[in-house]
């Protein structure tokens, strides 16, 4: 099945309300009576971002087809997507990075230590609002999801200048890192719309994949990627000695003394024109249409996964999205 723009659109307005509301809850929760955390808690806030952790929970809990309650699945996206800017804060420190969604990171503008502490606030804001919540199995979920993505970041920080690291170490890190907090978002439209166990084991399936492949377009254009869509530096993650699946790939279509070169420029001072010329053979190699190909059969795996969910248009909205995680330039 193609992209289809048409839907695509569909897709946005139908998420546009929810998205709006979000906002306004978050701005209610991103808050702390400390000064310099407040000033980075607005300041990543206001940074904007997609949303898609808690559209892909408003959006699940609808494709279940029945009522819930929509204020409290709005309380829980904002949860998620605290989790989430937390993550990216302390992620900008541990890669020391200048710029996020083309702006100066907070850390970069109030310094590390107000980064962390205010990633922790965020953290302990997210934990009190679940408390408050109060039910059982949505603390467990969040939780799990929460203790499985620092673990991600650890592995990733473990096996860093790692040119040698194997494929499936190279998941693992993804399935933490990534894929969890997605699967985690759409367990739980799940489970606030009291979805049957078959629902919501089939849209955390979905989650697990999408997450999984939103991941590996990202490390494409981590590579591809124009800097004013990404945000981000042309090939930060060979830079910093980051291993993904296009570098993966690409080693076994290496002769010994192109693996030399390539080995002794990982995560150690490269320039522009080397950089170039490694992408050049990701290229020429197959390793990016074969990076292609793994993502595009998460996607497949993703839409397949929503076979228990009733024909409606959130389930389109969900294979809608799929199709627009293949598509995506930033």
């Amino acid at each position: 099945m193609s992209f289809i723009p048409e839907l695509y659109q569909e897709t946005i307005e139908l998420l546009r309300s929810d998205v709006a509301d979000l906002e306004i809850v978050l701005a209610d929760e991103v808050v702390s009576n400390v000064k310099v955390v407040q000033q980075v808690l607005s300041h990543t806030r206001e940074a904007g971002g997609k949303r898609l952790r808690p559209a892909l929970l408003m959006v699940a809990a609808k494709a279940i087809g029945k009522s819930f309650d929509r204020e409290r699945a709005l309380r829980i996206g904002a949860v998620l997507e605290m989790v989430h800017m937390a993550t990216l804060l302390h992620d900008d420190v541990i890669d020391d990075a200048d710029t996020r969604r083309s702006r100066p990171t907070a850390a970069r503008v109030f310094g590390n230590t107000a980064a962390i502490l205010s990633g922790d606030v965020l953290l302990a804001r997210a934990m009190a609002s679940l408390a408050d919540d109060g039910d059982l199995a949505v603390i467990r979920t969040v939780s799990k999801a929460v203790v499985e993505m620092a673990e991600g970041e650890a592995r990733e920080v473990e096996t860093r200048s790692n040119f040698e690291l194997s494929l499936d170490e190279h998941y693992e890190i993804l399935r933490l890192k990534t894929a969890t907090l997605v699967e985690c978002c759409c367990r739980l439209g799940a489970i606030l719309a009291e979805a049957t166990p078959e629902q919501r084991e089939g849209l955390a399936s979905f989650g697990h994949h999408i997450g999984l492949a939103f991941q590996i377009i990202d490390d494409i254009l981590d590579y591809r990627g124009e800097q004013d869509r990404t945000g981000k530096p042309f090939a930060t993650d060979f830079r910093e000695g980051c291993a993904t699946l296009p570098l993966i790939l690409l080693k076994e279509h290496l002769n010994t003394e192109e693996l030399d070169f390539a080995a002794s420029k990982f995560g150690a001072t490269v320039v522009e024109d080397e950089l170039r010329m490694i992408v050049s053979w990701m290229e020429q190699r197959g390793a990016f249409a074969a990076t292609e190909e793994i993502a595009r059969d998460h996607v497949n795996q993703a839409i397949a996964a929503l076979a228990p969910l009733p024909r409606c248009k959130e389930r389109d909205v969900l294979e809608t999205f799929a199709h627009f995680v293949l598509q995506r330039d930033q």
